[in-house]
């Protein structure tokens, strides 16, 4: 059986409670401190903008927004589509015509910028949108035109046998034109 000295300790904390506790509800409902804290809970009560603001027009709002129709948040997306689709119309050209520099400064601006938009306040997800895809365009196109100069790129033997079947076809030529 444990000693009478720690069932003491252990019950302070009930005891206090009973004693101190009247005390405290006593004073939380005197009228000045409920008063105090009827004025400060004011933070959570709405007001009739919210119903104001429903009733706008879609046009209104988009108009008055932090990223709205006559912010740069709203128009450098919208222009910087431009960039995403000639990336695209580029699809169809040939790798060989393609710039490595320009694609790789596309993709790196596409992904830094993905980044940003995530970033900064407000955040702006039309622009994070479109910088991803210009940045998977630039990817795309970064890797075409790797595989193309991978495949320009012969081995020291391979080279040899092209030269080789070179000089056999212009003797065989040569020969040809002696004879007639």
């Amino acid at each position: 059986m444990a000693p009478a000295n720690n069932f003491f300790k252990a019950a302070r904390p009930v005891m206090r409670q009973q004693l101190f506790g009247a005390q405290v509800r006593n004073a939380f409902r005197t009228s000045q401190l409920r008063a105090q804290f009827r004025e400060s809970s004011k933070r959570w009560q709405s007001s009739s903008a919210s119903a104001e603001d429903a009733q706008q027009s879609w046009f209104k709002r988009m108009w008055d927004s932090p990223i709205g129709l006559k912010t740069v948040h709203f128009w450098a997306p919208v222009m910087k589509w431009a960039l995403v689709l000639a990336g695209v119309a580029d699809f169809a050209r040939p790798a060989e015509k393609l710039s490595l520099t320009q694609n790789g400064a596309l993709t790196a601006t596409g992904i830094i910028w993905t980044r940003w938009c995530l970033i900064i306040k407000p955040k702006n997800y039309l622009l994070a949108a479109v910088n991803f895809f210009l940045g998977a365009v630039g990817v795309v196109q970064c890797t075409r035109i790797l595989l193309w100069q991978s495949a320009q790129k012969k081995s020291a033997g391979e080279l040899v046998q092209d030269v080789k079947e070179e000089i056999k076809e212009d003797a065989k030529e040569a020969k040809a034109a002696v004879k007639a």
